[in-house]
């Protein structure tokens, strides 16, 4: 078995082509809103789309395609996207919006009174419900068109 066998496999290929690509679209998406490049967001987790979002819901929906939403693999792939939705858009999300508070806290003590540390939280780790949506909507484009490809082949 080697590498190249991904292509074998239209759920895995699905599945990591939307999250690429929602990673990818972060930058001009990022760039349309601040007026910044910022080629870190090819890595990072949060921002829009949710890549999150776009990974899972590419696998359930091509786990569908291919096998049928009436199967057991599907209900677990199904279950599994919703988790990691609620999740990033649920308590990922309210993580960031601590982190971000704290590092308010810590500028405003640091403007009184200067503090040892200066290490700030990273604030975008979830995502809002839109981020998520428009996630969801890339993954399940994605796997439709990969499918679509693959049975007029």
């Amino acid at each position: 078995m080697n590498i190249l066998s991904i292509f074998d496999n239209p759920t895995l290929l699905a599945s990591l082509l939307a999250w690429a690509l929602a990673q990818i679209f972060k930058i001009p998406i990022h760039y349309l809103r601040e007026k910044e490049i910022d080629w870190t967001l090819l890595l990072r987790a949060g921002g829009m789309p949710s890549s999150h979002s776009a990974i899972v819901a590419a696998a359930a929906f091509s786990i569908g395609l291919h096998i049928g939403y009436d199967t057991p693999l599907f209900s677990i792939a199904f279950v599994f996207a919703m988790i990691v939705i609620y999740d990033a858009t649920g308590i990922r999300r309210q993580a960031g919006l601590h982190a971000r508070a704290i590092n308010i806290m810590i500028k405003d003590l640091v403007d009184g009174h200067p503090l040892q540390s200066r290490d700030k939280f990273i604030e975008v780790l979830g995502h809002s419900p839109i981020e998520a949506t428009l996630g969801v909507l890339l993954g399940i484009s994605t796997a439709e068109i990969l499918y679509l490809i693959e049975i007029h082949q």
